[in-house]
């Protein structure tokens, strides 16, 4: 499973683009194909179950999108934001997998774009998958989808500077290419997580009309070609994206002759275009005004809401800096945090009272255990920690150590009201256990391209999304995927997470192909971030779709 972060829906780790975040909004507003399902409550105006209705043919919609994405081009680290994936990435992108209902959970199956499922075969410490391709396969101008274009996908994220995520991509050894439609991946390990590749992630890339070029240059501000049933239209900076079909699109044909994703980075503005009739659709973050409104019902508007989604609020703390590089000062914040209260606060209305206990969110809860359930307000802890540790409460009632004062800085988004009444709540809570909490919001472009991966905060808050149904705690936590020189600068452990025993534990999770060995792992890399407190998750966030 993957992840990326945003501060919307994020993706885990903040990889991670297609499925399970995608399941409410992709249906309706990116595959367009059948009636909106996602697995959650689908509501009209009186409360009641919507009825059924077949999707028009023709037509055109406008959507509403918190975010807007720095770049287009999906392999650099400017791609961090999850809403490109939702606009434009997913929609034109060809992917292996692609994520589906499978009974109560999810699962990852072939797409259109494979003749069917991988093979997949083992000898000593090498792996290869062997991916067949469709033959009626095609990008946007008619060229084949082939062999050749998976080989460009693994060079080019293996191998590239200014990589968001080589997870799984700096496990393979070579691609080979016996014909154009079979692509043979070679790894240097059993890899577990072999279906995320050209999945999750990352898409496939066409090489015929990238080797050789600046990929960057040609994809970042927006593209034209596709590989998937739409294609770009138009981006206009600061105001929308519009899709349209891919006319030579060879799977399933899309209804609707446009869609327009409109730049509504104000919730409450956001909710208010909708309800006005300027948005047709929304898929917002809950708000406190939001909720009351979706759960009041809202007239003429069918509602989705989901609370076993793929998102998980967290705090993430720096582990490499002060004063959250020391084990016992994390371990002391997180008990002086009353998280019921917050979430209870936040999504009451919406039948979401508990907080989160793991680093898995609800599509992969298999994976993991409640090892944060340790972590209840609790001032007396507070103090023995910290006073272990040599601190000592001034005369503010600040603690300090060594002429530092137990105060530091948040960052999230700015602008979005349900997290700066989070970030409030917490500088009252961490205020009466000692602590000072100083608010530093910005933009979603700034935090996640320039101030989380050079690791330039103290404490964020923000989103991480599972969107494919496999565990990969190893993409935001592991030690190799900390941004460094050493790996140029690639890696979403923004947290500066390092730990040889997790480390360890991750390692068992991306490379055993025994399932129970896998789950084991997973719930003991989770049982570790526990006990060394190395960040704090808050809540699941439901989706909503409007």
């Amino acid at each position: 499973m993957t992840t990326r972060i945003t501060l919307t829906t994020g993706r885990r780790g903040f990889p991670g683009r297609t499925g399970l975040a995608l399941a409410a909004l992709a249906t309706a507003a990116v595959t367009l194909t059948s009636a909106c399902t996602s697995g959650g409550l689908r509501t009209t105006a009186s409360g009641q179950p919507a009825a059924v209705v077949p999707v028009r043919q023709g037509g055109s919609i406008v959507i509403g999108a918190e975010q807007e994405p720095d770049c287009a081009d999906w392999i650099s680290t400017c791609a961090g934001s999850i809403w490109g994936t939702y606009i434009m990435d997913v929609p034109t992108m060809p992917r292996a997998f692609v994520t589906r209902k499978s009974g109560d959970g999810w699962a990852p199956v072939p797409s259109d774009v494979l003749a069917g499922e991988p093979t997949v075969t083992t000898a000593g410490n090498r792996q290869q998958v062997t991916y067949r391709i469709n033959p009626a396969a095609v990008w946007s101008d008619k060229a084949p989808i082939t062999s050749e274009d998976l080989k460009y996908t693994v060079e080019q994220v293996r191998d590239g500077k200014d990589v968001l995520d080589k997870t799984g991509y700096d496990h393979v050894t070579a691609v080979g290419t016996p014909d154009p439609k079979t692509a043979v991946v070679t790894f240097d390990s059993p890899y577990a997580n072999w279906r995320a590749l050209f999945s999750d992630t990352f898409g496939i890339f066409p090489s015929h009309l990238l080797a050789g070029k600046d990929r960057d240059a040609v994809m970042k501000d927006g593209y034209r070609f596709s590989g998937g049933p739409w294609q770009i239209e138009s981006w206009k900076r600061g105001v929308s994206v519009t899709l349209v079909p891919n006319p030579n699109y060879w799977g399933g044909k899309p209804k609707l002759d446009k869609v327009t994703f409109q730049f509504t980075a104000d919730t409450a503005a956001a909710f208010q275009a909708f309800k006005s009739g300027q948005l047709d659709a929304l898929y917002p973050t809950p708000q406190l005004d939001s909720v009351d409104q979706i759960t009041g019902g809202l007239p003429g508007a069918n509602s989705a809401v989901d609370p076993a989604s793929g998102n998980l609020e967290a705090l993430w703390m720096n582990n490499g800096k002060f004063p959250f590089d020391s084990t016992a000062f994390r371990q002391a914040v997180s008990y002086a945090i009353d998280r019921k209260a917050i979430v209870t606060r936040l999504y009451g209305a919406l039948g979401v009272t508990a907080p989160a206990q793991s680093f898995l969110t609800p599509i992969i809860a298999q994976y993991g255990g409640d090892d944060f359930s340790r972590y209840q307000l609790d001032l007396g802890k507070v103090t023995s920690l910290m006073q272990g540790a040599g601190w000592a409460k001034g005369a503010d009632g600040i603690w300090a150590k060594n002429g530092q004062r137990a105060e530091f800085g948040i960052a999230s988004l700015a602008g979005n009201k349900r997290r700066e009444l989070t970030e409030q709540i917490l500088q009252q809570q961490l205020k009466t256990a000692g602590f000072e909490l100083t608010i530093a919001n910005t933009t979603a472009a700034e935090l996640f391209s320039k101030v989380t991966p050079p690791g330039d905060f103290q404490l964020g808050l923000w989103t991480l999304v599972d969107t494919f149904p496999q565990p990969s705690l190893g993409t935001s936590f592991s030690t190799g995927a900390i941004p460094a020189p050493a790996n140029g600068n690639s890696g979403l452990n923004y947290s500066r997470i390092s730990s040889p025993d997790l480390d360890r534990a991750l390692t068992t999770l991306n490379s055993s192909l025994d399932q129970n060995a896998r789950m084991q792992a997973s719930k003991e890399a989770d049982r570790l971030l526990a006990r060394d407190a190395a960040s704090l998750p808050i809540d699941a966030v439901p989706n909503v779709l409007l």
